[in-house]
């Protein structure tokens, strides 16, 4: 189950307070990725998963799963095709493994995170706000201080024919622990069964606003969206502890398992609305590799999360 204490609650007010000033405050969105999609369907795991892990989901025949979709940015009206506002899409997938308990993967299309720490993401957000404000200077400042942040602003994003097109990353790595108790750290990759796809500013511009939610919901009536779980696997020398140093992309990957969704459903239905997805795995087998950052994104999802729910009276479970 997840953990209803914040491990740091003053970085985390901090870090909502600043994810609301650049974007606004809108209530009973998530202050990051407001603009979302859920569907649903079932994860199969590969034979290879029950070597890499014991936790649940890798052994069974199969798990239903819950995956959210979403633009970047707190905006829940953002555009889906104005490049100039095309930060990172996400993903969230929640395996159901009982009653009230399950475990999350939660990625972004971009491989690596700007910073290695709270601390760091809270310097890196007050810079981007300032640099909305018309100081740039103080983005700029950050940038020449941090080269891995400077990458991640510079990398492209194209934006996607479809949310079926894209591929995404999660953001820090795990230990995972197999019944023998042989362990390796790996990060969580999501490629399309399709392969990618990308529009060209020009073809961006021709779609309408909610080209990729219309697109999703007219695929999914057709046929399902197949999505491929992989491993990516580090070798000694790699930082399993700094997101913002991705792994060279010849680190050997493996299949951990196939997703199959078959329909997309309201996610403002009150089961889907009081979600609070969790970067921590908290489930056996799978654990942190000792990253910072995945008890700092834990800690803001839950306090974001609590502040949606009170918009609607959901409450705490």
């Amino acid at each position: 189950m997840p953990s209803e204490t914040l491990t740091n609650p003053a970085l985390a007010q901090q870090l909502l307070e600043a994810l609301d000033a650049l974007s606004g405050l809108h209530p009973g969105f998530r202050p990051a990725h407001a603009k979302g999609a859920m569907c649903t369907g079932t994860f199969v795991p590969s034979p290879e998963a029950p070597k890499v892990t014991r936790a649940p989901h890798a052994s069974r025949r199969s798990t239903p799963v819950t995956v959210r979709f979403s633009n970047s940015t707190g905006v829940p009206t953002i555009p889906d095709n104005d490049p100039a506002r095309s930060g990172p899409r996400g993903i969230a997938i929640r395996f159901h493994l009982a009653d009230h308990v399950h475990t999350d993967i939660v990625a972004h299309s971009a491989n690596g995170f700007p910073v290695r720490n709270g601390d760091e993401f809270l310097e890196f957000l007050r810079a981007a706000a300032a640099f909305g404000a018309g100081r740039p200077e103080a983005m700029g400042s950050f940038l020449a201080a941090h080269p891995n942040a400077k990458r991640f602003v510079e990398m492209g994003k194209p934006i996607p024919t479809s949310f079926a097109r894209e591929a995404f990353f999660a953001v820090t790595s795990f230990k995972f622990t197999n019944a023998n108790g042989t362990s390796r750290h790996g990060r969580f990759r999501i490629r399309p069964e399709l392969g990618t796809e990308y529009l060209s500013d020009a073809e961006a511009a021709a779609k309408s606003a909610d080209f990729l939610f219309d697109e999703l919901g007219r695929r999914l009536a057709k046929e399902p969206v197949k999505l491929d779980v992989r491993v990516q696997l580090a070798e000694p020398g790699d930082d399993v502890t700094d997101s913002s140093a991705p792994w060279p992309d010849r680190r050997p990957e493996i299949l951990f398992g196939t997703i199959a969704l078959t329909s997309r459903v309201d996610e403002q239905a009150p089961e889907r609305r009081r979600i609070i997805f969790d970067p921590v795995p908290r489930v056996d087998g799978i654990d942190s590799s000792g990253d910072p950052l995945t008890e700092v994104r834990s800690d803001i999802y839950l306090l974001s999360g609590r502040r949606r729910r009170a918009v609607f009276g959901d409450g705490r479970r």
